[in-house]
């Protein structure tokens, strides 16, 4: 099975999208000139024009309405934000219009549209540029939310996005356009709201997503060392969310921590603790512990920054504690 980045994963998803539905297009800032801020988009305007792959202004706000107008009129739009901090500015268009539309119009309206770009912190890009989205946008009724985490799962949700009728948001995690992995050379889709069980083991359950489940793989490597084994539940989507996948792990290891990049308070991971105390209770041997982003802005400084992100340290510690093993 052929060896691929990230990148060039989201990239074989959107070329062969657009080869097989002459409805899909890539808008977006530098998307095609430029090839992409992260070059995600590399030899696409050559291959297709410049109507179907279209540098917009620096207009998050208006090109992504523009998004949302051609996918009322039926066609497949992709828009690509260069960062998720600048979509800040377009919400409006993303939670008032793509995300509405459907029901305001009493199912007259399909919105097949795809939001995506990277998501959450790289190095040094401090407050303002560092933000995981998850929380902000699986709030929202109407849309639905992926992570992947890997290559294969870049292509395979990325091609069921552009896809699905419903709006889909992307988040590309901003550290992992580099990733290697194997994806297969014949066409595959990664159903939208299906979990993947990355790893088994049977004492304790990680649960995470995105550019966290690179952590979780080196904690679970890490602590097999020590005798320690544990299941990696990788949601990959994030709304709707697969409740089955993590209670049925948790069920079965009777302890979990959960894993996520953003910020505690309102945070995703509070909801799957809270699926977890409903459906899985009574067969918890210990308190869920999260791990997450401390409370703060992301700081500049190297030392700062790195106390800040949620990390492979902080991970074996917490599953060391619901084992009550002393680190």
């Amino acid at each position: 099975m052929p060896l691929i980045t990230y990148r060039d994963a989201l990239n074989q998803a959107l070329r062969e999208e657009m080869h097989k539905d002459d409805r899909v297009f890539l808008m977006g800032e530098e998307v095609g000139v430029y090839n992409g801020a992260y070059k995600v988009s590399k030899g696409l305007l050559e291959e297709f024009g410049e109507m179907r792959v279209v540098d917009t202004p620096i207009t998050e706000l208006g090109f992504a309405g523009v998004g949302v107008g051609a996918a009322m009129v039926g066609l497949r739009p992709v828009v690509e934000f260069m960062t998720w901090n600048f979509a800040l500015l377009a919400l409006d268009q993303v939670v008032n219009s793509a995300a509405k539309m459907l029901y305001m119009s009493g199912g007259q309206f399909n919105m097949p549209i795809v939001f995506r770009g990277p998501n959450g912190a790289a190095l040094q890009l401090s407050a303002q540029h560092s933000q995981a989205w998850e929380s902000w946008l699986a709030h929202i009724p109407g849309l639905k939310v992926v992570a992947p985490g890997t290559p294969y799962d870049a292509k395979g949700l990325l091609k069921s996005a552009i896809r699905d009728d419903n709006p889909v948001i992307v988040l590309e995690g901003e550290m992992l356009y580099n990733l290697k992995g194997e994806v297969p050379d014949e066409e595959y889709l990664i159903p939208l709201g299906k979990a993947e069980l990355k790893r088994e083991g049977d004492h304790c359950s990680i649960i995470t997503s995105g550019k966290m489940v690179l952590v979780a793989m080196q904690a679970a490597d890490q602590l097999a060392k020590e005798g320690i084994k544990v299941d990696v539940v990788d949601l990959r989507t994030i709304r709707p969310m697969d409740v089955d996948a993590i209670t049925a792990s948790v069920k079965k290891t009777n302890r979990a921590v959960v894993l996520e990049e953003g910020w505690e308070v309102c945070g995703i991971g509070a909801q799957i603790v809270d699926y977890i105390q409903r459906d899985c209770f009574d067969h918890l041997d210990a308190p869920v512990v999260r791990v997450h982003q401390a409370d703060t802005p992301m700081p500049y400084a190297k030392a700062l920054e790195k106390s800040a992100k949620p990390d492979l340290p902080k991970t074996i510690a917490a599953v060391k504690q619901v084992m009550y093993i002393e680190a």
